[in-house]
């Protein structure tokens, strides 16, 4: 995704904007939000929402009280009240859909107890604001080596200075809780701020600092997600997933959030199979369940019968479903094993390349070239033909020796004719 001030270089390769997050118009930040409302009219004798949504730092956002009179549009610069001083947004969202968006999350859309937005920012306001940005990425290595040298237990993760520079709030993980009173006065001399520590979760953590996933996107904290529930590993036993912990944790070391996204599918479809703690009796022996494919339909059992070795085999739902009515009535039927190991037919997919990318196999033919020219290419120096040192070496293998006379070689002596004793030395 990029915003409208990002033109594109020749061959379609995007420039950028080089604006380091602080555009205008959005697209380059993060939790962007689209806003499908636009250019829809409100009905007759409705006001507009007199609020609006805020974007700060990477995943910070908050609500505001905002005058329509202002006429303030997604992606402009506002200044709003901090408490103590101002600070510089970006507007996110305006209207009607910052009115369901704030329902959706505080859920009331009352607004005279927000903050208000005091102005469009100006061009003062704004290089203050860059200003302050800049000194971030100093201080937060400043501040973790005071962390360091305090001996405190904590990561610190991001420091974000308020738009006029007289506060930082300071984000850290920590296991434990952090007496770190003595650590606020180190920072605020140090810096000459206000200093606010905010203790965030290893998931926050994930979404500020942002990254691409195992499956080769943007991490979904850093994109759209903002409701992060918590990750069981029954979710991945639902799926009849094994439980890796290596697989199934993300960046930030917890289960990954998407395992959530289809859970309610599988529970329900689970729901509509038979019970996985049933027991098939049949003439081939008792079946265990093992696992459940839901998309293929199938539920594989393991047949344990006395003299013969254990057996998997997976069968249609429909087909369980007729052994267990079978084992209520006291029959025990006979399976065809050889049924459960057919095939299942697999729909074909005809794929177009769209994007005009080479195929995945063009190495394996480079590599059947390169071994074609080696082949062609002659003998090697050092082969037998050439009389190279691999024929010398097999030569004096194929030499007759008796065992004395290599027992002297490798001691250094030189072996007589016919294998007799050595010569005593001169003088003896």
């Amino acid at each position: 995704m990029s915003c409208a001030t990002c033109s594109n270089a020749q061959g379609g390769t995007p420039r950028g904007c080089r604006n380091n997050g602080h555009c205008a118009s959005g697209g380059c930040g993060k939790l962007e939000v689209h806003d499908w409302l636009a250019g829809v009219p409100l009905p007759g004798g409705q006001q507009p929402f007199d609020a609006a949504e805020v974007h700060f730092k990477n995943t910070r956002k908050g609500f505001y009280q905002a005058p329509p009179s202002m006429g303030l549009q997604p992606g402009e610069l506002v200044v709003v009240d901090a408490g103590q001083g101002y600070d510089v947004g970006r507007v996110s969202l305006t209207g009607e859909l910052a009115r369901m968006q704030m329902q959706r999350k505080d859920g009331a859309t009352g607004t005279h107890e927000l903050r208000r937005v005091l102005r469009k920012a100006d061009q003062e306001s704004i290089d203050q604001w860059h200003a302050a940005r800049d000194r971030e990425t100093d201080t937060l290595f400043e501040a973790r080596t005071i962390v360091k040298g305090s001996g405190l237990d904590m990561k610190l993760t991001d420091v974000e200075y308020q738009g006029d520079g007289t506060r930082a709030i300071f984000y850290y993980t920590a296991e434990e809780r952090i007496d770190f009173r003595g650590l606020v006065r180190q920072l605020s001399d140090r810096f000459r701020v206000k200093v606010e520590m905010k203790q965030i979760g290893a998931r926050q953590e994930a979404g500020r600092i942002g990254g691409i996933g195992s499956c080769g996107r943007e991490l979904c904290c850093s994109t759209w997600l903002t409701d992060l529930r918590s990750v069981t590993t029954s979710a991945a036993r639902y799926q009849q997933l094994a439980l890796n912990p290596q697989k199934l944790a993300g960046q930030c070391g917890k289960l990954k959030c998407c395992l959530n996204y289809e859970l309610d599918m599988y529970i329900e479809a689970i729901k509509s199979y038979p019970s996985q703690n049933a027991k098939l009796r049949t003439k081939q022996g008792t079946g265990v369940h093992q696992k459940t494919d839901i998309f293929q339909g199938r539920m594989f059992y393991l047949f344990k019968s006395p003299g013969s070795a254990p057996v998997m085999a997976g069968f249609p739902v429909e087909y369980i479903r007729e052994i267990l009515r079978l084992n209520k009535e006291g029959i025990e039927p006979e399976l065809d094993l050889a049924m459960a190991a057919e095939p299942v037919e697999k729909a074909a997919h005809d794929y177009e390349n769209v994007v005009g990318q080479d195929e995945l196999t063009r190495f394996d033919q480079k590599m059947k070239e390169k071994r074609g020219k080696r082949k062609r290419g002659g003998k090697k120096k050092g082969s037998l033909a050439e009389g190279g040192p691999a024929r010398r070496a097999s030569s004096r293998d194929q030499s007759p020796s008796t065992d004395g006379q290599r027992r002297r070689r490798s001691r250094g002596g030189k072996g007589r004719k016919g294998g007799g004793p050595p010569k005593p030395p001169a003088g003896a």
